[in-house]
């Protein structure tokens, strides 16, 4: 079995989600522009008898003119079912973002639209200056004016004759394959990306913000469109996805109809106004002006989940979790009855799922935490965008955790997209100065006590990375690893691997300096999806008085001092970037290596990764975000090196947020497990042995004194150059 619902992005699950409706919605509602009168009369009889939802439902008509959709070589050209829904995003959507690359990009068509128009603006020019000016006529009327089109100056043609039959100045032979050339050129581009224009997109949601229906209305790159241009024709597709929308919502809730319809184009309004009086439904007066969203109004994170096994959503299908674990989703037996049966066995659901059902038994442990808000942040319907939303949590680090913000093109945290570090808000509630009172929290509770927040700030969604790490080094290693004493150290050098996402959010980490106040630390950010641009660069997070800049470091690495830099009050974090897979990074041991939700089975570089950290023997740990992916992780560092993990331990660090689960209903939550590498132990046929401590410097002896082996290889060198003058 395998699960990556912690893992997943959730712009491509939201992706997959309207690709998914869409597909099914294109294949059920038969040609564009078909006749639905017959074809609908048994669909109407049973929304008739649907119950009614008390919320207002709205019909959006939005017109896109400005941007362009390129589908690439891994994508179905045209629009197609679902525009090549099926191998754009596949049965498994991919788990970043940049996996789409191949496949589609946004284009903007103005910039095409202006080219084109300057290239037609030169052609209009030449034919001006090639156009003979004519003087006016005695009453002042001009005969012709240089403006004049081709067409108009031209007589018309007789019965049969064509424009090149016909010839002239400006509509020779050469001129019109000129022209036609020019024009294939123009389209040329769009042809050759897959171009495609989505001219309109129909929106049905209701007041709440649930989204229950979409359909895209597209243009194929030559232009043609399959309704027209504006609304025309509209009023057919409109209720067609309305009916749709109804029996088959994509939001959460069962199939139901709206008591009261509003919609956002006033001729469609006026066009749907008898066709909506047949489901039983009101359509408002007047089409929708003035009206606004209410303020809770978002987009839900957790919407139709899947079935494990053929993944069809729960809109098209009821799922219903195995009843012996209670948490793998199937549509019915048959899936259940594949999945339990699969080969080979530990792959299988009978397998697994004595195992699924001891973690579902943690979900409660998992959900024990100190916050006022902890039984609404980890129910299984949680909503996050509304959470967020409804704090105004919408600025700086906290669009880290939206899907909705910041928009597409928008800067992330960071310098990522060249954000400066020191414009970016801490978030209500936190402020980075230092408690006079040391103390060393072992759990959430005792750190808002000891920081003076109050039990109603989220701000743990944020500081979860950079507290597990100080549990880490507080706790964990000194119970796992005590020769290393590492409590008693004035400096670390710790990597955090994998780190894209830790570094987005790089700032937060200055609380380790709160928290360790007596000690220099230096992160190296290591991992191949970090930013190109920050490769091999070295940041200094810096305190001037209550504020934490960031500067830009030497291109060397500065040397970890003795204790933390305090002159003029300055306190600096040493950070530096590597933007390259672990088992390519080259310099100087680490004392310790975090990795965040590494996920090893989902990524081939940890492949190579876990030997190299096999090699240097160094204390790794790591968290998941179930204790299913920490078993996984086991199975991966033993086929790697041979090596295991740790048994997994609940995180007292670990994020209040539950994570979305599109097929299971597993408890997962970010960094929810810590667990550490148990590396293979050396062997006696040439493996390298396990690093011990460094013997001390030997003592200089009379015999071999430093200052004079220096005189010597002086005059050596003093002796070659005097042989060459000679």
């Amino acid at each position: 079995m395998e699960f990556v619902s912690g893992y997943r992005d959730e712009f491509l699950d939201f992706a997959a989600l309207l690709f998914g409706w869409f597909h099914k919605f294109v294949a059920e509602r038969g040609p564009v522009g078909a006749s639905f009168e017959g074809r609908w009369r048994q669909l109407e009889a049973q929304i008739k008898r649907l119950p009614q939802d008390p919320a207002l439902w709205v019909l959006h008509v939005l017109p896109n003119h400005s941007v362009g959709i390129s589908l690439g070589q891994g994508a179905e050209p045209g629009p197609g079912s679902g525009l090549g829904a099926a191998r754009l995003l596949g049965d498994e959507p991919p788990l970043h973002l940049r996996d789409l690359s191949p496949y589609v990009s946004f284009v903007s068509l103005e910039d095409g639209e202006e080219g084109e128009q300057e290239e037609e603006d030169e052609e209009e020019n030449a034919k001006e200056r090639r156009t003979e000016k004519v003087e006016p006529q005695e009453d002042g009327e001009p005969a012709s004016t240089s403006r004049e089109s081709p067409q108009e100056a031209k007589p018309p043609l007789e019965a049969g004759e064509t424009e090149q039959d016909a010839g002239g100045e400006d509509g020779g032979p050469e001129d019109k394959v000129e022209n036609h050339m020019a024009h294939e050129k123009r389209n040329g581009r769009r042809r050759e990306a897959g171009l495609l224009h989505l001219s309109c997109l129909l929106l049905v949601t209701d007041e709440y913000g649930t989204i229950l229906g979409i359909d895209l209305l597209t243009d194929r790159a030559q232009g043609s469109t399959d309704l027209g241009s504006g609304t025309e024709n509209l009023a057919p597709r409109a209720y067609t996805l309305l009916c749709h929308s109804m029996t088959c919502p994509m939001g959460s809730g069962d199939p139901r109809k709206p008591r009261q319809l509003t919609v956002g184009d006033a001729q469609l309004h006026r066009e749907l106004e008898s066709l909506v009086s047949r489901l039983r439904v009101k359509l408002t007066k007047t089409p929708m002006r003035t009206w606004g969203p209410r303020p809770g109004f978002t987009f839900a994170s957790l919407r139709a989940r899947t079935c494990h096994v053929c993944h069809k959503h729960s809109f098209e299908v009821k799922l219903t979790p195995c009843p012996q674990c209670g948490a793998v989703l199937y549509c019915g037996e048959a899936c259940l009855r594949t999945d339990w049966r699969r080969c080979p066995d530990d792959v299988s659901h009978r397998f697994w799922c004595p195992k699924l059902a001891a973690f579902m038994e943690r979900a409660g442990e998992l959900a024990t935490l100190p916050f006022t808000y902890t039984t609404e942040v980890t129910s299984e319907t949680f909503n996050k965008e509304a959470f967020l939303t409804s704090r105004s949590l919408t600025r700086g680090y906290w669009t880290q955790l939206s899907m909705l913000i910041p928009g597409p093109g928008a800067p992330l945290g960071a310098t990522k997209k060249g954000r400066p570090l020191d414009q970016i808000e801490w978030g209500p509630g936190l402020r980075p100065v230092f408690p006079s009172n040391p103390l060393s929290p072992g759990s959430w509770q005792d750190y808002y006590t000891w920081r003076g927040l109050g039990l109603d700030s989220p701000m743990a969604v944020l500081l979860t990375y950079p507290l597990t790490v100080y549990y880490v080094i507080t706790h964990l290693v000194p119970q796992s690893f005590p020769e290393l004493n590492i409590q008693n150290k004035q400096s670390l050098k710790i990597h955090v691997v994998e780190a894209g996402k830790e570094f987005d959010l790089v700032m937060v980490f200055w609380e380790l300096l709160v928290l360790l106040p007596h000690v220099a630390l230096e992160l190296q950010f290591v991992g191949d999806d970090l930013p190109l641009e920050n490769d091999q660069q070295h940041f200094t997070l810096q305190r001037d008085g209550p504020e934490v800049s960031v500067r830009p470091s030497s291109g060397v690495s500065a040397r970890l001092s003795s204790g933390t830099k305090e002159k003029g009050g300055h306190r600096d974090l040493q950070i530096k970037v590597s933007a390259r897979p672990y088992h390519l990074l080259q310099g100087p041991k680490p004392d310790l290596v975090i990795g965040f939700n590494s996920g090893f089975g989902l990524k081939d570089t940890w492949l190579s990764s876990l030997p190299r950290l096999q090699s240097l023997r160094v204390p790794a740990f790591f968290t998941e975000s179930s204790e299913y992916s920490c078993v996984m992780d086991n199975q991966t560092m033993a086929v790697a090196t041979g090596g295991g993990t740790s048994p997994p331990q609940p995180n007292p660090f670990r994020s209040p947020f539950r994570l979305r689960a599109a097929d299971n209903c597993m408890p997962w939550y970010c960094n929810a497990f810590i667990f550490h590498l148990v590396y293979k132990p050396p062997q006696g046929n040439g493996a390298r042995p396990a690093p011990c401590p460094a013997p001390p410097a030997p003592t200089p002896t009379p015999a071999a004194p430093p200052a004079p082996a220096r005189r010597r290889r002086g005059e050596k060198k003093a002796g070659r150059g005097a042989r060459r003058r000679r």
